[in-house]
């Protein structure tokens, strides 16, 4: 780009390309070991407990929405 003008991204743009990159030049299984390796290095740090209790904190996040969707949004139209 030496003769070409440079074009200027946004943060977001620049990480999003990045991205791409490495998933063209990698592979899915680049990012299943990294995700391996960080969940064992979590599991090391925080104990089978934490993992328990993001569980439980999932259920009940997704058991909440579910119960609002089907009460609707709660505010009431005119």
């Amino acid at each position: 780009m030496k003769n070409q003008e440079r074009i200027k991204l946004t943060r977001q743009e620049a990480g999003r390309k990045g991205g791409q990159k490495v998933a063209r030049e990698r592979g899915v299984e680049f990012y299943r070991s990294i995700g391996r390796k960080g969940g064992k290095k979590v599991a090391e740090v925080h104990g089978s407990e934490f993992y328990r209790e993001i569980g439980r904190r999932g259920r009940e996040n997704r058991r909440n929405s579910i119960n609002q969707a089907r009460r609707g949004s709660g505010k009431e139209e005119y």
